[in-house]
């Protein structure tokens, strides 16, 4: 992601080491991914159970580095604020939450799926070992208690993020004056607008502003910009994390969506409130105009523009206006799948879920 951090996350200050939360994510992403692809190869050849064990054990044991020993130092989970940060690892083995209140933070949601509870019954090698395993590792089995706790619809959750985290990472995520903006989640909060974040380490000093637009930083050249803007592949993940988790506590786990309005909404429901903020970007609003074209007449009001819509690099993270390249179909023509999804407006059920 770029420039997301206050400093080159490829050019540490010297000595420093640095304990991600968004990369460590992405190999438990990685893990989940490669257990179901083991799965389905074992429903032919129970060979590959083997490999689905390895991988099962890799994601729990990728949970614990991120989240275990919750508490500690030794955890990106900040019990304090309620998010997962960066750890900076100084030459002395201690260490520094970068608190940046980032898409970073977001990262650690999109490992996840759900699985029907009885599916295991299909792999009794697998679910010898994975039993084992529960039954001689609760050290890290029960951070993880979704994966052998059924949920209210009997399916079980691979996931590294436990409720109660989950509960309080949502309030920020739907905060207005944070990363909730009237078209989709800000990859940096709102709230760095008036409180930046600034490290200091020996003579240097290391600055996280919220940049909503283009950058104002020459990290990576200045061309790109995640201290604010909405980027569609990552609304995407939200999007399609939140119905596992949906899937997995069914309508009773509800949050206050905006945070503070007193309106509270299943994850399903969340999903597709954040769902509509996204598709109007591209919209025609009450005045006629789509926030894409940040306000130019001759795009909003010309015939022959008016219906010519660009798939924009990033957006305006409070008025939506497309920013950076024009033609960035490879990720924001994902808007595509939004706007299918939103036009059947019949309910999604676990059975129409996709993990």
């Amino acid at each position: 992601m770029d420039n997301i951090g206050a400093f080159d996350r490829d050019n540490l200050p010297p000595g420093y080491l640095l304990g991600q939360a968004d990369g460590t994510s992405w190999m438990a992403a990685f893990a989940k991914s490669m257990l179901s692809i083991a799965l389905t190869l074992a429903e032919n050849n129970p060979a590959y159970e083997d490999l689905a064990t390895k991988f099962s054990e890799h994601f729990i044991y990728i949970a614990d580095a991120l989240n275990g020993k919750r508490g500690t130092e030794h955890s990106l989970w900040n019990e304090q604020d309620g998010f997962f940060y960066d750890n900076l690892i100084a030459p002395d083995g201690g260490r520094i939450p970068v608190r940046g209140r980032t898409m970073v933070g977001f990262v650690p949601m999109f490992g996840v799926a759900s699985v029907p509870g009885e599916l295991y019954d299909k792999f009794p090698e697998f679910k010898r070992r994975r039993q084992w395993f529960i039954e001689h590792r609760p050290d890290l089995i029960d951070p993880v208690g979704p994966m052998v706790v059924p949920g209210a619809t009997g399916a079980l959750l691979l996931g590294l993020v436990e409720p109660d985290q989950l509960r309080r990472m949502l309030e920020y995520m739907l905060d207005e004056s944070e990363f909730l903006s009237q078209y989709g989640i800000r990859a940096v909060s709102r709230y760095h607008l008036e409180q930046p974040l600034v490290i200091k380490l020996g003579e240097e000093e290391y600055r996280l502003d919220y940049e909503p637009g283009e950058s104002t930083t020459n990290l990576f050249g200045g061309n790109s910009n995640w201290r604010g803007p909405i980027w569609m592949p990552v609304n995407f993940l939200i999007l399609y994390a939140l119905l596992p988790y949906y899937e997995y506590f069914g309508d009773s786990f509800q949050v206050e969506c905006p945070t503070g309005s007193g309106k509270q909404m299943n994850l399903l429901q969340v999903r597709n409130e954040l769902a509509h903020r996204l598709s109007s970007i591209f919209l025609r609003g009450a005045d006629g105009r789509r926030p894409v074209f940040g306000g130019n007449d001759q795009f909003d009001r010309d015939p022959y523009w008016c219906d010519l819509i660009p798939f924009h690099e990033y957006f305006h993270g409070d008025t939506g206006r497309g920013c950076g390249a024009s033609h960035q179909t490879g990720w924001t023509g994902l808007i595509a799948e939004i706007l299918i999804r939103s036009a059947d407006r019949g309910p999604v059920t676990p059975k129409s879920i996709s993990v």
